[in-house]
């Protein structure tokens, strides 16, 4: 998994230094990490899917506990203080202690017979969490770790087939199954909340990096690695391999190149002035000896730091670990091999570095500068880094923090580059800069960024400044949201912040005590604590680097032209022999790839039975009050039982109102909402209310489809019913609900819609993004226009102000329309119904008012008008989006089903199987992209096939337009072989039944009320998943081989379009940058 950036939790922004880890996109979702520091830091990536780890904070100006403190009952501690010492013959235990920020009860241990260390946690999460991390520090940029790490899961000693991890994602119940690569470690991470399931990924991960077939088999690293192809004598020699086609994705991305070069240049002795990801010019360079080498050398157990977290048997942890220990003796030599050297601050001077980025032909003459400090040569304290991790956040942690607001509001720039601080590794950088730079004004960056830091350094910070930052970062770590991830994970790669440079992995998830130290300092200093720091880590250390990215629209042109004259040159030098052993090679790897494992080595595999699956589907609290405490408007409760004194809730308010030619504009009509002040608040002020009182607020658009009233469910509908919301969402300790809910009646009233200076700013910024997300995340673009030429709610979500206010918040209406939906315990629900029921009373509108039309029987207004325009300019034509790139993004769909046929739950099955069999092996494996997957939608019918990262167009297609063809293939094997359509069943299972935090539960039931999905229909498609049989494999084929109104959508460079026209492919072009 490749992490491309670190983000703030407040703000999302993007960090330098994003390539600090990577690993296989072996899952479709991703991780989110946050930095470490005493506990954690407030940083988290830009993948997808986020993972909330706790982060440091102090609260106001007091040593007082926060009140979000969570209460776990003490039978439960007690049973849990019971694991604290477990003993097992083969290990010596080094120390106990007891995390009880976390509620953790752990020890740690040492292998006797290997050295190993390995860390049990206990706690009462039943999503069981393990984890075994290796210190492995690479020397050159051939990306050893990142390919050894994709590697090592393609088959071992044990378990035999080609790829075990793809049998354990076709079939397990697993909520995280993922390794990732760091500049400095390799983390291979699996989690379940079935015990049985949780205990065979273990022994397929312990077996696959002890013992991996890809040491002993070249074939596995030219797979996934790098190696040459050719399969005719006249062709020209090309390069393949999945790590390679990853990194020429990353390497065409000039905001990770900005990133790559700022690391690079301020780590110019140590380990990490090197891409342990990789450099595509670079990764040729590595042998299979090399490969092989690095695996011994730093995957032995003494080099290891294993981890386990949740509610499952101590003993048991221990006992499986030393059957793979066990078979090593002592290496005293593996640590000391592997210890990260401190990267000296040694610049006398600032330096400046230039280097270019790929542009496109009409793109702008534009920029990119960040500004980058290493923090620190020596190990910080606990209260340092928590000092350091409350200044990041009020330097950078939201839009109108004084550094970003000060950098957005110049002008010099389009959009804020690098997030401030970045301290997940041994030492900490901390960086900023703008991209969209003008070349008159790049001198300009690196000055205001000082001048602003000398300013805030003389004046300090206000007190409401500091108490908000601080408020918003403790609460954010004792709420301890770690969404549908594993709890066990964050707290694991908190401990291994420390853990991995030989210090206590444990003192590493405490925060109390230097939280409470640095309370004490500012209640008696203020804000001296933090200009001290300013001074200290970054103006007066010398050790500052300023990278400037130029445009080149050159470049891509030649990095390709420098790959073909390289290859043809080493293809002339070769011998006609050489070039039929490449030849041979070639044919050998795809035969390997292309053949099916035999039944003795699938057998190898651990797996559930049916019988292990749950038949029922889980249920949410959920109460529906209409027209509660007489205010016309919908209250939603979920009463859990327990969220931690945390009350989470949203205010939905229709939007159907609004004209559609303004629908583009509502999602910056949320941020505008949000980011210019409301009331008597400039934007400063009620960013800093927000923090204070609540632990974050936000706007953002709702639309979504419905089912219509007395229309069966489960079918096909015409998308003309749907619900268009806008909400306001925050979450609270109970004894601030009602400031909470005054904020939400502040802004939504109140919000200041007049500031030109700030639209035009949010513009600007809006497009950097959306030019980010098309070079770098094409499959979502590709994907989200094939959607909106088949669909009225994919129309609409492929378009989007006072005026619009006032339409939304007609008298009249407005409150038959709005609804607010609120998640908590019984004793927050108790605590919180005088504030509810003021609330309700004081939101605008008439509770005696109009009705609404009912979209659920009748259109939704846009509906029509929507249709018109989609009959107009949603055509069906296959569509290629030019860009600077490396690699391809390559998507292709079509109607699978039609509108009143109805979707069977066997579909969920069906898609994961062909996205995890077929589309694995043939554009991941065989085709050498970096991922290949497939998406269906059962309420629009609508299904499309993606590639990731792909080095291939054409061949893409063909493999797309060949996917009915297996599936007919399969449907036959299944009825021969009942357990390959038991795992699929698994499998599919699994991604139904994640685990989830106590706001994503309250979230799941209003979602479904919402929609007004019956518990009788969620019960028919779960068993139509756990019935599925071989005709539905069948039929699905059929369909696929039919799909109807087809077309594609492909993110690319102009070079590969015009070869895909070559092979047959034509597309209408356009130029996106």
């Amino acid at each position: 998994m490749l992490f491309l950036a670190y983000l703030s939790s407040t703000a999302g922004r993007t960090t330098a230094f994003a390539g600090m880890a990577k690993g296989a996109l072996r899952t479709s979702t991703s991780v989110a990490r946050r930095s470490s520091s005493a506990a954690f830091v407030n940083k988290r990536s830009s993948c997808a899917s986020q993972l909330l780890l706790p982060s440091f904070t102090a609260g106001r100006f007091s040593s007082s506990s926060s009140t979000c403190s969570i209460a776990r009952p003490s039978a439960v501690a007690t049973e849990l203080e019971k694991n604290l010492g477990v003993t097992h013959p083969a290990y010596d235990i080094i120390s106990t202690d007891i995390v009880n920020e976390f509620g953790a009860y752990c020890t740690l241990y040492r292998h006797k017979k290997s050295g190993a260390e390995l860390l049990s946690v206990s706690t009462d999460d039943d999503n069981k969490c393990f984890g075994i991390t290796f210190r492995t520090p690479p020397s050159d940029s051939t990306g050893v770790p990142h390919i050894l790490e994709h590697s090592v899961l393609c088959g071992s000693r044990k378990y035999k087939t080609k790829d075990p991890f793809v049998q354990l994602l076709q079939g397990s119940l697993q909520t995280f199954l993922n390794a990732f690569t760091y500049p400095d470690r390799t983390c291979y991470v699996v989690a379940s909340q079935n015990t049985k399931d949780f205990y065979n990924l273990i022994n397929v991960y312990a077996d696959a990096v002890f013992h991996p077939r890809a040491i002993s088999d070249p074939m596995v690293h030219a797979q996934e690695g790098w190696h040459l192809e050719l399969e005719e004598l006249s062709q020209p020699l090309t390069y393949k391999g999945v790590v390679y086609n990853e990194m020429k994705g990353v390497y065409s991305s000039p905001d990770s190149l900005l990133q790559r070069e700022a690391q690079h240049s301020i780590f110019p002795d140590n380990t990490y002035g090197v891409d342990s990801g990789g450099d595509p010019v670079e990764i040729p360079n590595l042998s299979f000896e090399q490969f092989a080498e690095f695996h011994k050398k730093f995957y032995h157990p003494a080099n290891s730091r294993i981890f386990f977290a949740g509610d499952d048997d101590v003993a048991k942890r221990l006992e499986i670990m030393d059957e793979y220990l066990s078979d090593f003796e002592e290496s005293p030599e593996s640590k000391p091999g592997s210890v990260v050297e401190y990267q000296k601050k040694t610049y006398d001077a600032p330096k400046l570095v230039r280097k270019p980025y790929p542009a496109g032909a009409d793109q702008p003459e534009t920029h990119m500068i960040m500004v980058n400090w290493l923090v620190n040569d020596r190990e910080l304290t606990p209260v340092e880094e928590i000092t350091i991790t409350i200044l990041d956040h009020l330097l950078m942690g939201t839009s109108s923090s004084i550094l970003r607001k000060t950098l957005m509001e110049s002008g010099l720039g389009d959009a804020i580059t690098g997030g401030g601080l970045m301290t997940e590794l041994l030492q900490g950088v901390f960086s900023v800069g703008l991209k969209g730079v003008k070349p008159e004004n790049v001198g300009k960056v690196e000055e205001l960024v000082v001048e602003t830091l000398k300013k805030v350094a003389e004046e300090g910070f206000s007190e409401d400044a500091v108490a908000a930052s601080m408020n918003t970062i403790e609460f954010d770590m004792r709420e301890f949201n770690t969404g549908s991830f594993p709890k066990g994970l964050s707290l694991m790669l908190g401990s291994m912040s420390k853990w991995i440079y030989d210090k206590s992995p444990t003192e590493a998830l405490k925060f109390e005590e230097p939280l409470a130290e640095l309370k004490a300092t500012i209640a008696e200093s203020g804000s001296k604590v933090f200009q001290d720091m300013i001074r200290d880590f970054l103006l007066e250390n010398s050790h500052r680097t300023t990278v400037e990215m130029y445009p080149s629209k050159t470049l891509e042109e030649e990095q390709l032209s420098a790959e073909k004259e390289k290859l043809a040159k080493m293809k002339e030098s070769m011998s006609e022999d050489d070039l039929k052993q490449i030849i041979d090679k070639t044919v050998e790897l795809k035969k390997i790839q292309a053949s099916e494992d035999p039944p003795e080595a699938r057998a190898t595999i651990p797996s559930l039975e049916l019988e292990d699956l749950k038949r029922e589907v889980t249920e949410y609290p959920i109460e529906v009050t209409e027209n509660a405490a007489n205010s016309g408007i919908t209250l939603v409760q979920h009463e859990l039982g327990s969220t931690s004194g945390i009350a989470y809730a949203s205010l939905a308010v229709d939007v159907s109102g609004i004209p559609l030619e303004d629908v583009p504009l509502l999602p910056l009509f949320t941020r505008i909402m949000m980011e210019t002040g409301a009331g008597e608040y400039d934007s400063v002020a009620l960013s800093r209310r927000i923090g204070m009182h609540t632990g974050g607020v936000s706007v953002s658009t709702m639309i979504t489809g419905v089912n219509k009233e007395g229309a069966p469910e489960g079918v096909i509908g015409e998308g003309e019913h749907f619900v268009s919301k806008l909400t306001i969402s925050g979450k609270a300790t109970s004894d601030k609900v009602d400031e909470m809910f005054s904020i939400f009646d502040l802004i939504l009233r109140d919000a200041k819609l007049d500031s030109k200076a700030k639209i035009i700013e949010l513009l600007k910024e809006s497009k950097s993004r959306k030019e980010s997300s098309v070079q770098g995340s094409g499959h979502s673009t590709a994907n989200a226009r094939i959607r909106s030429r088949y669909n009225v709610i994919g129309y609409i979500n492929e378009m989007i102000l006072e005026n619009m206010r006032n339409t939304i918040l007609a008298k009249s209406t407005c409150r038959d329309g709005m609804i607010l939906d609120i998640t908590g315990d019984k004793a927050v629900f108790e605590k919180i119904q005088p504030a509810v029921e003021e609330f309700l009373e004081k939101l605008p509108g008439d509770s005696q008012g109009e009705k609404l039309p009912n979209f659920y029987s009748e259109p939704h207004p846009w509906a029509k008008q929507i249709k018109e325009e989609m009959s107009k300019k949603a055509l069906i034509v296959d569509e290629g989006f030019v860009v600077p790139t490396q690699v391809s993004y390559v998507g292709k769909g079509g109607r699978l089903y039609d509108i009143g046929e109805e979707v069977s739950g066997s579909t969920a099955v069906i898609q994961k199987f062909l996205g995890t069999g077929y589309l694995w092996d043939n554009v991941r494996v065989i085709g050498g992209a970096y991922g290949g997957f497939c998406q269906f939608q059962p309420r629009d019918g609508i299904f499309t096939f993606l590639s990731y990262r792909d080095p291939n167009l054409a061949g893409t297609i063909d493999v797309y337009d060949a996917a009915s063809d297996s599936l007919m293939a399969s449907a036959v094997e299944m009825e021969k072989n009942p357990e390959a359509l038991a795992t699929a069943i698994i499998g599919a299972i699994g991604d139904m039944d994640g685990a989830l935090s106590p706001d994503q539960k309250g979230a799941v039931a209003f979602r479904r009320w919402l929609v007004r999905e019956t518990p009788e229909q969620r019960q028919k498609y779960r068993d139509q998943v756990l019935n599925t049989k071989p005709s539905d494999f069948r039929d699905f084929a059929q369909r696929l081989r039919a799909l109807k109104d087809t077309s594609a959508a492909v993110v690319s460079s102009k070079a590969a379009f015009e070869d895909a026209s070559k092979a047959g492919k034509t597309f209408t072009l356009k130029e996106v940058m």
